[in-house]
């Protein structure tokens, strides 16, 4: 893990080390390009990496494709680094399908310079320096994404940290906060507290002033969970997380990501009127549940996927990300953890190194 520097807001800046288009031709070599006086000089391919057949991280294969063209509201973005996370493995194995209109390549976030604006776009300007939420696409050299789904590059923090932002705040930010509604001094229990999503829960839930619990699977997973905020780790191969919670009054709310067994530890785990939210199913959708006990306790089980929400949504939560939680990472309340770096060519051996579960913090592809 590396902490960063306590960052604020800058502006973007250009960068120079970009691949030539002869004068006149658009992204696609299809005569002029409709982004004339929006953008820089652009190729008219790009490296990427595809899913060459849902299966294991080897169907990861790099590719030439064409440079996408933003069109209305969108920005184009020259990709520097690129954020590994669960759902391109899931969307890899033939799972999770891009929505409608998506890019096929796996990757849903990013942080490079805006490399083209399309019409319709006010913020961004070629040159800035974003880190940005995308519908799909991050593993290449350009991707597109709206406009109101990137977000400024807090001072402090190089492309490498940024590119680890988008994902893990929306997800959180959605989900604790809005949908959990996180209050100050309740008790909040985080699963997988050493995964991106883990160490994201734990700082941002801290910084609001929770109480906060995280499960992990080693010591150095919890000693991790304790040095971001956690005010107990507890080691899921040695400890029972039912049995900690209530005995501290049980966990107002809960964010999970395991599903299968856990969710009816889970519900046992809360408290009255308690709250637990689902992110996703690592072992599996369906379980018995005695919804009795639910009614009698009051407790609430929701949940959400970000991918297949709406750009106004998605437009909704980067404004809250940048009047909320920026400042946080401005004053050094929520740091990027990093865990490893491979180039874009080896995003199968990233995937591997993520669904080994021995990482901590965040993967990231060096474009």
């Amino acid at each position: 893990m590396h902490p960063l520097p306590m960052p604020t807001c800058r502006a973007g800046r250009a960068t120079t080390d970009r691949p030539a288009t002869p004068p006149g031709r658009d992204a696609r070599g299809a005569g002029p390009h409709p982004m004339k006086e929006n953008r820089v000089s652009l190729p008219e391919t790009m490296r990427a990496v595809e899913i060459s057949r849902p299966g294991a991280p080897d169907v990861l294969r790099p590719c030439t494709v064409p440079v996408p063209v933003p069109g209305h509201g969108q920005i184009l973005i020259r990709i520097a680094y690129a954020g590994v996370n669960r759902p391109d493995a899931l969307q890899r194995a033939g799972a999770y399908a891009p929505p409608p209109g998506a890019s096929p390549l796996p990757g849903l976030e990013a942080a490079g310079t805006v490399a083209a604006v399309g019409p319709g776009v006010e913020r961004w300007t070629v040159g800035d320096e974003v880190c940005a939420l995308l519908p799909g696409g991050g593993y290449a050299e350009y991707a597109v994404t709206p406009a109101g789904h990137a977000l400024p590059i807090p001072e402090g923090l190089g492309l490498r940290e940024a590119a680890c932002l988008p994902e893990t705040c929306f997800t959180v930010w959605s989900n604790v906060v809005l949908r959990g509604g996180l209050l100050a001094g309740e008790r909040f229990l985080v699963h997988g507290g050493s995964s991106g999503i883990g160490t994201t829960a734990i700082q941002m839930a801290t910084a609001l002033g929770a109480r906060v619990f995280a499960t992990a699977g080693s010591e150095e997973k919890c000693a991790a969970c304790r040095g971001l905020g956690a005010e107990r780790a507890i080691n899921y191969r040695e400890e029972d997380f039912v049995a900690v919670l209530k005995t501290e009054g049980g966990a107002d709310l809960i964010l999970d990501m395991v599903g299968g067994s856990y969710l009816p530890r889970n519900v046992k785990a809360l408290a009255t009127e308690g709250r637990l939210v689902q992110i996703a199913f690592l072992e599996g959708t369906r379980i018995e549940l005695n919804f009795a006990e639910v009614m009698m306790r009051r407790l609430t089980i929701t949940g959400s996927t970000l991918r297949p929400q709406s750009d106004l949504a998605k437009d909704r939560y980067a404004r809250d990300l940048e009047t909320h939680v920026w400042p946080m990472v401005v004053r050094g309340a929520l740091r990027p953890v990093m865990d490893s770096e491979f180039p874009l060519e080896e995003a199968a051996q990233a995937h591997a190194r993520m669904e080994g579960s021995s990482h901590v913090g965040k993967i990231v592809l060096k474009v």
